[in-house]
């Protein structure tokens, strides 16, 4: 459940979002009918839109969307750009041309799409997907970087026929209960995006879901890249080096931490040059100096880091899987290389991911787990039940009401600590919020 109001005072925005979230008793119902008889009333925008390059996969979409935006926006090219969730406004959701949508208009979308649809049955993502659809047909751009919310095959993104690219991230296991119980069936829901007739590029993949999306592209007559076959990057004294048939690139590292940002970015740069993108080598260095995507192991700095002893660090991201849970723990061990201190993670969970899945990797790593439940999320874990599972691997762990008391049981130590909110976006929305610095 996407509980807007929780986060930033009731408005008209959030007023319309709660009727438009009335429509349908399921959040999801993963078919398409329903979104192609509004877009048919409204006109078709999808089939009046700027070069689409369309993404789906389990870890790591967002940010090669970020990457992508910065080394277009580094050529001078307008983009547009659709993501989910949002972490405090739906605003971020939708960026015209370079800039989060503005109230006045995305309302009017939203309104616009809620009168056409007269009442009928369509869930929440699918009439906010024709509202942002609509929005991308009527504004100038060059391009528009396109993200699935959930799978892809059946997802409301999925309805632009002819894409100029698409790029599956690693495909792990993730919402299970609505893409299948196998890496083979997942996969195979994320490769419903390709499109005969358009480019693919694939990142690094387990065996099983590699061989679903190969075939699924042979059967459309693509020949995708893939990462660790096609093209290669990796970290190397400080630098991202990146390598294809086209060439060898000596890059900066990207501004986004973490060692698995080495392969997000290597993903956008192979996207990039295979979907032949105006973009030159000096362009891509810029939008890996530049690039911003909140959440994703982001420094907090202000009043939250304030009510930590001094010395300490504050962090958030929003991995809310194992994947996403191993990729953090990796990036806090080399954190640790440089700089040790006590580890203390501040978690939130939704039901749909087990806790103990998600500590796993952070085994021998962390000092103390303060568990949250996420507030306002109906379907999040209990704290209690995150604390019983840390506590049955070994780990020290306890309860708080809030994000402020959960920082301040973290201070009691007394010591230089470094400190990470973790295990869902929607924690992270609700401490961008309380510390004063949500995205823009």
């Amino acid at each position: 459940m996407l509980l807007f109001e929780n986060l930033v005072p009731v408005s008209r925005t959030d007023a319309i979002l709660k009727r438009l979230l009335a429509l349908h008793p399921k959040l999801i119902d993963l078919k398409l009918d329903r979104e192609l008889r509004l877009l048919e009333r409204i006109g078709n925008p999808q089939d009046h839109l700027p070069p689409v390059i369309h993404v789906a996969g389990t870890n790591g979409k967002g940010s090669t969307l970020a990457y992508l935006r910065a080394f277009l926006e580094a050529s001078g090219k307008k983009v547009h750009v659709m993501t989910s969730p949002h972490l405090v406004r739906f605003n971020e959701r939708i960026r015209l041309a370079g800039k989060l949508v503005s109230s006045r208009k995305l309302n009017q979308a939203l309104e616009f799409c809620e009168q056409a649809n007269g009442g009928e049955p369509i869930t929440f993502f699918e009439i906010t997907t024709a509202a942002a659809l609509k929005l991308f047909a009527e504004a100038k751009a060059d391009y528009l970087l396109l993200e699935t919310g959930m799978g892809g095959r059946f997802d409301a993104s999925n309805v632009v026929t002819r894409p100029l690219g698409t790029i599956i991230t690693p495909v792990d296991y993730d919402h299970q209960n609505f893409l299948g119980d196998s890496l083979s069936k997942i996969a195979w829901e994320k490769a419903g995006i390709l499109k005969r007739g358009s480019l693919a590029v694939f990142g690094k993949q387990r065996e099983e879901g590699r061989e679903v999306l190969v075939r699924e592209a042979a059967r459309l007559g693509i020949t995708p890249l893939i990462a660790g076959e096609d093209f290669h990057g990796s970290a190397e004294d400080g630098r991202l080096v990146y390598q294809d048939e086209q060439g060898l690139l000596d890059l900066p590292p990207p501004a986004l931490a973490g060692p698995h940002q080495f392969d997000n970015a290597a993903l956008a740069i192979a996207a990039t040059r295979h979907f032949g993108l105006p973009v030159t080598e000096a362009d891509i260095a810029r939008g890996l100096r530049d690039v911003v995507w909140p959440a994703r192991l982001q420094p907090v700095h202000g009043t939250l880091l304030q009510m930590l002893p001094d010395g300490s660090e504050l962090w958030i991201d929003g991995g809310h899987n194992a994947h996403g849970a191993a990729a953090l723990s990796l990036a806090l061990g080399e954190m640790n290389e440089r700089r040790p201190l006590p580890l203390v993670l501040i978690m939130g969970l939704m039901n749909t991911r087990k806790p103990a899945d998600f500590l796993a990797p952070f085994a021998g790593m962390l000092e103390q787990v303060i568990a949250l439940t996420i507030p306002g999320e109906p379907n999040a874990h209990p704290a209690a039940t995150i604390v019983e599972q840390a506590r049955d691997a070994g780990l020290e762990a306890s309860t708080a009401p809030s994000i402020l008391n959960a920082l301040a049981e973290a201070a009691r130590a007394g010591k230089p600590m470094r400190v990470v909110f973790g295990g869902s976006l929607y924690l992270a929305g609700h401490v961008l919020h309380q510390n004063g610095t949500p995205p823009n």
